[in-house]
């Protein structure tokens, strides 16, 4: 089985993997090219991928809600899986993520020597590329290694060209990337423990003794153990003597809270799924409302939908291996 090539867009980026950064900070509409780098030529066997597959697999990590979202509709899509006895539940688990992550998932089918599918088993996304001469490549260690086989290549649309398939988050990977840069910056904050943010301006005639001890202390309020407080016993002294100037605050007040909210709700908004199924904690009164009436609106609206989706592979292979059963809260179903 091969893959839909499509028309004029057949041609793909000029050397192996991408040619563009997907980190790069700027907005879609000034780097629109990142999409469209296909474009400009090809590679001798296999078509290259319109996002930098290492790219995308790294990003999965890179926020707790990412990461979280994708993983709650893969728990609800497992949980009403009909296993077959052609495709069992680790290969559909294997599948099905591989499609949330990358908008692409291939299915290789294991025949015997009758020619009889016995077995369906998944590759991994990442390393697959399309053929030129409808066949599939499979990356090791760097090198496109031709497979055997019936290969069936699964994908979400893209706009832009109909040789991959897209993950439908992209519009929210900013929000992501800001996010954890947010927690990178606060950990390495932390981890540095200069959080003194004052000069301390000392204008009595101390001794030497008495400044080498207040140096040691503001020296020991760095690293492990900070935020120790500093006592000056100068009884003689006059007002002011000792003067505590804040150059930046203590705290830190690097709109970290209100930077990791925003991103949060930019990504759940991205993944469309409800902050009652992501342990989102309610910073109203009122909170978010009744779990169960959201769960059921998220199965009705995203999941069966994407259900339907899965089950166009049925047609590719020519057999009913994806099914799925209702969606059960608690003995009711949806």
């Amino acid at each position: 089985m091969t893959a839909d090539r499509g028309g004029s867009g057949s041609g793909l980026g000029s050397s192996f993997g991408s040619s563009f950064s997907i980190d790069d900070a700027v907005t879609a509409i000034d780097k629109k090219e990142i999409f469209e780098h296909y474009w400009r030529g090809d590679n001798d066997k296999y078509y290259l991928p319109p996002l930098d597959w290492d790219a995308i697999a790294k990003s999965y990590h890179a926020n707790p809600f990412h990461t979280s979202a994708i993983q709650a509709k893969r728990n609800i899509l497992i949980s009403t899986f009909v296993e077959h006895p052609k495709l069992t539940r680790t290969e559909f688990e294997k599948l099905v993520t591989d499609y949330l992550i990358f908008g692409n998932d291939y299915l290789r089918a294991v025949q015997n020597r009758a020619g009889h599918v016995m077995r369906y088993e998944a590759l991994k996304a990442r390393w697959m590329r399309v053929g030129k001469k409808n066949d599939y490549y499979y990356l090791r260690n760097r090198e496109a290694e031709k497979l055997k086989g019936d290969i069936t290549h699964h994908k979400n649309h893209d706009i832009n060209q109909d040789i991959y398939g897209v993950p439908e988050y992209m519009a929210g990977m900013n929000s992501a990337w800001l996010g954890e840069a947010a927690t990178l910056f606060r950990r390495k904050y932390y981890k540095n423990g200069s959080h003194a943010g004052y000069i301390l301006h000392i204008t009595e005639n101390l001794s030497d003794q008495v400044i080498a001890s207040i140096e040691s202390q503001l020296a020991a309020s760095k690293g492990v153990g900070n935020f120790k407080n500093l006592m000056v016993h100068n009884p003689e002294g006059k007002k002011d003597g000792i003067e505590l100037i804040p150059i930046a605050e203590v705290q830190a007040r690097d709109e970290f809270y209100n930077i990791k909210t925003l991103t949060r709700d930019d990504i759940l908004a991205t993944h469309r799924v409800p902050p009652q199924l992501m342990s989102v904690i309610p910073t109203n009164t009122a909170g978010f409302g009744d779990v169960e009436k959201a769960s059921k609106v998220f199965v009705i609206n995203e999941l069966i939908p994407l259900q339907q989706r899965l089950k166009t592979i049925n047609e590719m292979v020519g057999e009913t291996i994806i099914a799925f059963g209702d969606y059960e809260l608690i003995g009711e179903s949806v």
